[in-house]
């Protein structure tokens, strides 16, 4: 038994970054074939990284205002395309960033560097957006980084979808009998984040997550604000809310604002 506990906590060590994310990185002249229009961007943030946005365009030529959308622990831009059109049907612009390993992105995957090329996305968007147009939406393991960026920077909302409490947290779920907190290398401190984010917060999670515990998405509700919401989706799991009517009708009702 002590055995087994000291190889699968190893494991868990050395082996993280493949159990937390799993990536599919694409050659930099990759061309996107998705059927709705958009913009592929690539920047040279430094010598070794290289930051890939999509940029999904509305059919109006003037947008009501931008959503920077921070995708989940899966695959590249390309798994989550799908869902930009329930914003731009709403004539709100996309922008997605891939992380480094993800898509297009290349460069050390560390959480301080998507920080810091969260920051780059808000950056860029502010030279065509005011704050009060420009909405921050976090998925799943976006949901860390949607909200620290919205902790330094103003925005109209902050969404979140199936979000985590913390990443330690949510690994100590599953590793219960670990010191997770000295063995991960990422922490995503969301209930942190929240106690400094100025703008409305709206979370989305369903009872049915196998990935997030709705257990765990729940314990920021001790720091959400007066106004904040928390939407429990019935019978929702980690990736099928947006097909559930509830769902919908509540973004549309805030991108109708």
């Amino acid at each position: 038994m002590t055995l087994l506990y000291a190889v699968t906590g190893i494991a868990l060590y050395y082996l993280q970054d493949y159990i937390l994310f799993q990536p599919i990185p694409l050659e930099k002249n990759k061309k996107y074939d998705f059927a709705y229009p958009h913009k592929d961007i690539n920047i040279p943030y430094n010598k070794e990284i290289n930051l890939n946005i999509i940029q999904f365009r509305t059919k109006d030529s003037v947008p009501k205002g931008v959503v920077l959308y921070f995708h989940g622990n899966r695959k590249n831009i390309s798994w989550y395309a799908k869902y930009a059109t329930g914003f731009t049907d709403k004539n709100y612009e996309v922008w997605m960033i891939d992380y480094p390993g993800f898509g297009k992105s290349t460069g050390k995957f560390t959480e301080q560097q998507l920080y810091d090329l969260a920051l780059q996305l808000y950056k860029l968007a502010r030279t065509k957006f005011d704050p009060a147009k420009i909405i921050i939406y976090g998925k799943s393991m976006g949901t860390g980084i949607a909200s620290q960026l919205a902790s330094i920077r103003d925005s109209k909302y902050l969404i979140l979808e199936t979000p985590y409490y913390s990443m330690t947290s949510l690994v100590s779920h599953y590793f219960p009998v670990y010191p997770v907190e000295r063995m991960i290398h990422y922490h995503f401190p969301t209930w942190q984040f929240l106690q400094k984010v100025t703008a409305p917060v709206i979370i989305f999670h369903g009872t049915d997550d196998g990935v997030v515990p709705l257990s765990n998405a729940e314990q920021l509700k001790s720091v959400l604000k007066k106004n904040d919401e928390f939407v429990v989706i019935s019978n929702g799991s980690h990736n099928d809310l947006d097909d559930f009517p509830l769902f919908h009708k509540k973004l549309d009702s805030l991108l109708s604002l």
